[in-house]
């Protein structure tokens, strides 16, 4: 298996699978599916480099996210779907 190390402030996520069903009971094919903003922690780069420190990610392994709809770039590894965001682009850590 790969492994996939990001650099400097990006973010290796995973999306959540979207839901098949609705709340009403309707079942959505996948050709009709959005790309869910929901995603979970795989990696995370060391931080960004300002004025020649280095800050360090807020994000850790393993937690779910909000990401933007639109950013990132998408990456497919042993038959597995991921995307590389930048921190900017998660928008929120999702809490139990």
């Amino acid at each position: 298996m790969k492994k996939i190390k990001p650099l400097s402030d990006h973010i290796l996520v995973q999306r959540a699978e979207a839901k098949d069903v609705v709340k009403g009971g309707i079942v959505i094919p996948d050709s009709a599916k959005e790309k869910p903003q929901e995603a979970i922690v795989k990696a995370v780069g060391p931080g960004k480099l300002e004025e020649g420190k280095r800050i360090p990610c807020e994000l850790k392994v393993g937690q779910r996210v909000l990401i933007t709809k639109y950013g990132g770039t998408e990456v497919k590894v042993d038959d597995q779907e991921y995307m590389l965001v930048r921190e900017d682009d998660v928008i929120a850590i999702l809490e139990d």
